[in-house]
This record gives C-alpha cells, structure tokens and sequence, in this order.
C-alpha cells in the first residue's frame, strides 16, 4: 500500500471502520488519521498472539538493559559468591 493510502481523514474511520479494520489486518500496514489536515494518530492492527510475543520481548528487552545499567555501575557480584553465600544460609549484603 503506498503511503498516500496510509493518510485519512478522521471522518474516514468514522464512516469506514469495518473497512479498515479488514484492509489493517490483511496488510498490516499502519494507517495515518488527520484531524484538520494534520497527522493525529497512527492505527495498527495486530493479533493477539504477536502481541503477547511483543511485549513479552519488551520485558525481557528491558530486564537486559536494568541489568546492563547494573553492569556499568558496578552492582553485581560474581555468580559463585552468591551461590557460596546462599550455601551457607547468609542473607545478601
């Protein structure tokens, strides 16, 4: 779909959801909606399934850069030192 049918008018969705619901989900191109000729909102259909899978990927993709945050400032202690620690019945310092 070329850009040009991306771009519609709020009054579009109005009167044409159930079309664009099935042109979105069959493409899966993203739709831009104006509001007095500039662009508001853009629209993007997707399953539930790839939406579960994308936000799961998120929370990992932000587990990865806490830890990478904690790497660079120096917050983390060597696996065999904890796994010692915990042997050993002592609470984290």
């Amino acid at each position: 779909m070329g850009l040009s049918n991306q771009i519609k008018p709020i009054s579009y969705l109005k009167a044409h959801a159930s079309k664009i619901v099935g042109a979105l989900r069959e493409q899966g191109d993203p739709l831009i909606i104006t509001q007095n000729g500039e662009a508001k909102a853009r629209v993007m259909l997707q399953d539930i399934d790839s939406f579960t899978k994308a936000q799961e990927t998120m929370a990992l993709l932000k587990i990865l850069a806490l830890g990478n945050q904690q790497i660079e400032a120096a917050q983390v202690e060597p696996a065999t030192d904890v796994i010692a620690r915990l042997r050993e019945g002592q609470p984290h310092h």
